[in-house]
């Protein structure tokens, strides 16, 4: 591997790159002061993110002032205008900056083009198509995108979002205490008979919660992925689009397994209010044995569980598959988030923006957000790249900083700094050989459909958690309160109260391939 090159020249290589197309929207001066030998001028424009509940973002004074953004400006020749939206008022304030008309040259999205986020603002062609564009000034990211991201950033055959993408929609997975099942003398579960057996043994082990559930039947996938009936995913039966849990015999199987792990102790007894907070409080003080989270976060369990539990080993196995061999966990959407150009910006000053999105994928870019300023925060000793990870909170919250100004990129996982330390390195392997050959498709409409603004009962709350009124039925049938042989009039209702509009739409969507997105299962 041969020494990088010094952020001084990567800035110089970028400079050439973001003036090479005119200046910030002037016309050809930026041009004509190269020739003569002068400075290109700086590309200005204005940029809406949102914070992504970063820590160090969310209590910063002045976003423009900080260091990394400093260093971002120096490294691309850029003079940037940052807006910050608190995450947790994302949608809310996104929609009072298109009502006051004041959008900023880029705006970004949490998802495509035409979620709730965007308002409309695509439709209404507030932004630019882009399609040219990227094809001819953004050639690598044209390329390493994904079909299924770019029909997510679209609207009316036209790309319009540059999104940060997703190569591999799988990226969920069961992590198990592997110290507690060596005790257990058990191998890991393969089925989900396997399954309760595992968790009886570590009840008899004494531990509090053998598999960890939290509220909604979020990141309940372990179980529901096992029978393939996610409530909030659609699936194709006799020419329809119907929800999976339609399945009714599959979804009795699974709601059973339930009621049996309820029964038995071996989930949390209040699980239907337990919060995303003690949750993590409840595995990383170990009390739990098994559970299911994203493979990135592998590092931070084997981290954060030393505290509660100093002997725990934490891993991740394949998961339990059900009778008709399924398992996993849900494909994720194809994007994060997503960058849309004023429709009002000129078009060399659109190039240049472009040509910043695409220096995004270099690996002087890589380097620049995996790491920070070579000498400074990393050195390169005999052609490898030597860095310690931040260790406190607030350098640990600085370095996630760095890392959310790189807007466009492949997020699957940051392999160049995850291949430093060998917890990343055993989450890649997992996340390569495990999680890559699990997940559960499903049939999705981009943009969502129009009947669920008229139903928000029957309306998925999130990617993994279904509609409020499948969610209490499910909750009052594990504590006993419904029988669960009630299923078909679970489901009457949701057609009475306004699943037969939903499904129509849905269907007859799909029939016409009118924003359709397709995954198969992978299990």
């Amino acid at each position: 591997m041969k020494k990088i090159l010094s952020l001084a020249l990567a800035g110089s290589m970028t400079v050439g790159l973001l003036s090479a197309c005119g200046d910030s929207g002037t016309g050809s001066k930026g041009e004509a002061g190269e020739a003569a030998g002068k400075a290109p001028e700086k590309l200005k424009f204005s940029f809406s993110m949102t914070t992504s509940g970063y820590k160090h973002a969310e209590k910063s004074a002045d976003i423009n002032n900080e260091k990394w953004v400093k260093k971002l400006e120096e490294i691309t020749n850029t003079d940037l205008d940052l807006r910050m939206i608190p995450l947790k008022d994302f949608d809310q304030k996104m929609s009072l900056m298109f009502a006051s008309n004041d959008i900023p040259d880029v705006v970004q999205n949490v998802g495509g083009a035409t979620t709730k986020g965007m308002s409309g603002s695509v439709e209404a062609g507030v932004f630019m198509p882009l399609d040219d564009l990227l094809k001819q000034y953004a050639p690598t990211i044209m390329k390493a995108v994904p079909k299924e991201a770019w029909q997510e950033t679209s609207f009316d055959g036209k790309i319009y979002g540059i999104p940060a993408w997703l190569s591999n929609p799988s990226r969920r997975a069961t992590f198990i205490r592997a110290d507690l099942l060596a005790k257990t003398g058990l191998p890991a579960p393969k089925t989900v008979d396997d399954f309760l057996g595992v968790m009886r043994a570590f009840k008899k082990l004494g531990v509090e919660h053998p598999y960890q559930m939290r509220e909604n039947f979020k990141y309940a996938d372990t179980i529901l992925g096992a029978f393939d009936v996610l409530p909030s995913q659609f699936e194709i039966q006799n020419d329809q689009v119907v929800p999976k849990f339609f399945d009714v015999e599959n979804m009795t199987r699974a709601l059973q397994t339930f009621k049996t792990m309820f029964d038995e102790g071996l989930i949390p007894k209040d699980f239907a209010t337990i919060s995303s907070g003690d949750y993590g409080k409840n595995i990383e003080g170990g009390k739990a044995a098994m559970w299911s989270a994203n493979a990135r976060e592998l590092n931070n369990y084997r981290n954060k569980i030393t505290v509660g539990a100093p002997d725990a080993q934490v891993e991740i196995i394949p998961s339990p598959r059900g009778p008709e061999n399924r398992g996993g966990h849900l494909l994720y959407s194809s994007i994060n988030t997503s960058y849309y150009i004023n429709n009002k910006v000129s078009k060399d000053k659109a190039i240049r923006i472009i040509q910043f999105f695409e220096w995004m994928t270099t690996p002087e870019a890589e380097k620049y957000f995996s790491f920070g300023i070579e000498g400074e925060n990393y050195t390169i000793e005999n052609g490898a790249i030597k860095f310690t990870p931040p260790s406190t909170p607030e350098a640990i919250d600085e370095d996630l900083f760095r890392g959310m100004f790189w807007f466009v990129h492949d997020s699957v996982y940051n392999k160049l700094k995850e291949e430093q330390t060998p917890n990343g390195r055993d989450m890649i392997k997992y996340m390569d050989t495990v999680v890559s050959k699990e997940g559960l498709g499903s049939v999705r409409f981009v943009p969502t459909l129009q009947a669920y603004s008229k139903f928000p009962d029957l309306t998925p709350l999130g990617d993994d958690v279904g509609p409020k009124l499948i969610i209490d039925h499910m909750t009052k049938m594990i504590y006993g309160k419904e029988p669960i042989s009630d299923w078909p009039k679970v489901i009457e209702e949701y057609k009475n109260k306004g699943g037969h509009e939903i499904l129509k739409e849905a269907t007859e969507r799909y029939k016409k391939g009118n924003g359709v997105i397709v995954s198969e299962n992978r299990s």
